[in-house]
């Protein structure tokens, strides 16, 4: 695909940026890291109305290009470091029409880049039903580029924003918001010398930030910390003036292009909400119900698509059984690869929901009012308000939750954060809770609405949430940091959800369960296909010979006979080698060796359990009777008692070794690559793992 112009936008958080940029690229879009940094690199490609390409980059979210956190730090470097080929052709600042006030202050510092702009006013439509009206040519005029009113979620104005992109100035028009040479003269003159730079304002961003920009070296960092001791330059004070200079020509533009009432519709109707969903004793009963609403759907709704996808891989593993030939090339593909697959497919339903209703609370601005509640939570435990946003995060991925704690300033809150963040229950746990509740819990309702089923899923949830606080709490006395955290969130408005949006969200978290976590599901099961047919030396060889004599031969039926046999190969394969190895370690947990290689198998990814479920009971099951891997769980029955292997006790002590274990290499990998030092990493897997084996323990023992 040929580029022809890059795009970066830019705007505050909660300005729709993310909504725009999903708007112009579609699904033609991709993550990676921007070049140096771990901090994530959004890129998309929008076709533009003259036929060219654009490439759209979505740059972090910011209330100025001074820094507070490493995501911050990124928009300053790509709009000025030249030598990493980041620079956009073109920046489109995306300002929230109802509060230009607040958003123009990261305008006037962008358009003093002198990089070629366009305005993108976005949520007009709010604003003009607050009864806001913006005079949009003198607007654009006085700012000197193209300003284009939209408004990203009702699509309106975009197609105008496409052919504005497309015909926009190579070279900058803006005018000048503030005298930049008059603030600090000297040193921004020297810089510029020096530095082989054009841009007065850039030369002043440099003398601010040089400590933490990556692409200036270490001498030119230490050669303008010697000018900033040479003209006595104190950034915070700078820093204030030329706030207060931005502010009053933001101050002048507004008082002649836009006229308001005294309070806005949508901000009254927020703050009445806001009385009930945040209230200090209701708020937490509303979410508290919202999360049992969303685990009791999780149940109900899915149960037909699951049942209808489960029916799917029956038949396809006996239609594929009828056309292949018998022999291990057939049983891999319907024994592994099959079996393994419907592991994967079968939770589609339910990973759809969780991520759409979640999508939903996100969309309508609840989710911000959930972090501001739980912020006086968080710090009492030692954590920042800020903290919450991963921690809800994830109930999504862990991964991702992790790689959000840039945004936390404070060193001792970021770490605790990232410490506990993978207690939290994940989607990954899902397929898992969901398999064994079903075995275990009956599906029948109590008090005529909850479903049983339900109330134990969102138990676990809800574990997983006081866990994560009770081990912040004691990492709060474990590490050390003199600095204080701070919280600043912004409540957007309510409003409807972006059904359109929703939609998007649950197909591209389902694509990415089933491709990322799918490869590793099916990888694993045909690993164990290949550990679980064959063993050491000539044991199968021993086992066909004695199951061949007239005793077995007579005495049983063929289907009987067949089942022992391999049953008995499995015991003495590879994996049943090493299952029984470990075995002493996990029995007093209630494991069995079975048990066993599936929770071995799942420090890959927790949702390997139910691949590899289906894989072991599939090579053991009737030839003749296909069944879904709850359905083989269900039978499985323990050899020395007699009595089904997933007992009430076995189920939940299970459920608790996948509630604290780390079972998830992406989140080691994450941690590291966050941390920069493997005894992190090494530390959060020891704890996890004597707080999954002692959950465990005690619960077996308990409901034993």
């Amino acid at each position: 695909m040929k580029t022809n112009i890059r795009v970066a936008l830019v705007g505050n958080p909660n300005t729709g940026k993310s909504t725009l940029f999903n708007i112009l690229t579609g699904l033609n879009q991709k993550i990676g890291n921007f070049p140096g940094v771990t901090v994530d690199k959004k890129t998309g490609f929008c076709a533009l109305p003259d036929g060219r390409t654009a490439e759209i980059i979505d740059l972090p979210g910011t209330y100025s290009i001074y820094p507070k956190s490493k995501d911050e730090s990124i928009v300053f470097s790509v709009l000025a470091d030249k030598s990493k080929g980041m620079v956009p052709d073109l920046v489109v600042v995306i300002l929230d029409a109802s509060n230009l006030k607040r958003n123009l202050l990261l305008y006037t510092q962008i358009a003093d880049l002198k990089i070629p702009v366009v305005v993108a006013l976005n949520m007009i439509d709010v604003s003009e039903k607050a009864g806001i009206k913006i005079n949009i040519d003198l607007f654009a005029k006085k700012l000197g580029v193209p300003v284009m009113p939209i408004s990203a979620r009702k699509n309106t104005g975009i197609d105008k924003l496409k052919s504005t992109i497309a015909f926009a100035n190579s070279i900058p028009l803006q005018q000048d918001t503030i005298d930049i040479e008059s603030i600090a003269p000297g040193i921004i003159a020297r810089i510029k010398e020096e530095m082989q730079v054009e841009n007065p304002y850039v030369a002043l961003q440099l003398a601010h930030q040089h400590e933490t920009l990556s692409y200036l070296s270490s001498t030119e960092s230490d050669r303008i910390e010697q000018l900033e001791q040479e003209y006595s330059f104190h950034s915070q004070k700078v820093q204030a003036t030329e706030t207060v200079a931005r502010y009053n020509f933001i101050n002048d533009l507004l008082y002649d292009t836009v006229t308001k009432p005294e309070m806005a519709h949508d901000e009254t109707v927020s703050n009445k909400i806001d009385k009930i969903l945040t209230h200090k004793v209701f708020g937490f009963v509303i979410f508290f119900a919202i999360l049992l609403f969303i685990f009791q759907a999780i149940f109900s709704w899915s149960a037909y698509p699951m049942s209808l996808i489960e029916d799917l891989f029956i038949w396809l593993q006996a239609g594929a059984a009828k056309v292949l030939p018998a022999g291990p090339l057939s049983s891999l593909i319907i024994d592994g690869v099959l079996a393994g697959l419907s592991g994967v497919l079968v939770f589609i339903p339910q990973i759809a929901i969780l991520f759409a209703l979640i999508s939903i609370l996100e969309d309508t601005g609840y989710m911000s009012r959930v972090t501001f509640m739980m912020d006086k939570v968080m710090r009492k435990v030692g954590l920042n308000g800020k903290s919450v946003v991963p921690l809800i995060g994830g109930f999504a991925c862990a991964v991702p939750s992790i790689m959000s704690t840039r945004t936390i300033e404070n060193w001792k809150d970021r770490m605790i954060t990232i410490m506990v963040t993978p207690l939290v229950a994940c989607s990954a746990r899902l397929p898992v809770y969901t398999l064994l509740i079903a075995l275990v819990v009956p599906n029948r309702n109590v008090w005529w609405v909850f479903n049983l089923q339900g109330l134990a899923l969102t138990a676990m949830y809800v574990l997983s949430i006081f866990s994560a606080i009770i081990v912040a709490f004691v990492m709060k006395f474990i590490l050390k940091a003199r600095e204080r955290g701070y919280f600043i969130m912004e409540l957007p408005v309510y409003r409807m959800p972006r059904w359109k949006n929703v939609i998007f969200t649950m197909y591209d978290r389902s694509k990415t369960f089933v491709l990322q976590a799918g490869k590793v599901i099916i990888a694993v099961s045909v690993i164990l296909w290949v550990l679980k047919s064959y063993g050491p030396g000539d044991r199968f060889a021993q086992i066909d010979k004695q199951y061949a004599q007239p005793q077995y031969t007579k005495t049983m039926t063929p289907d009987s006979l067949t089942k022992v046999i391999a049953s008995e190969k499995l015991e003495n394969s590879y994996a049943g080698v090493f299952g029984h190895v470990i075995e002493p370690v996990i029995k007093p947990l209630g494991f069995d060796w079975k048990i066993g290689i599936a929770l071995i198998s799942s420090f890959a990814a927790r949702e390997v359990f139910v691949g590899t479920m289906a894989t072991i009971y599939s090579v053991e099951g009737d030839a003749d009777k296909l069944q879904s891997v709850q359905e083989k769980m269900h039978e499985a029955k323990n050899p020395e008692t007699g009595q089904p292997v997933f007992t009430l006790a076995v189920a939940f002590s299970l459920m608790m070794f996948y509630a604290f274990a780390m079972q998830c290499a992406s989140t080691v990998a994450v941690v590291y690559r966050e941390t920069k030092d493997w005894r992190w990493p090494a530390a959060q897997f020891a704890y996890m793992t004597m707080l999954a084996y002692t959950a465990s323990f005690i619960v077996y023992h308990w409901l034993k």
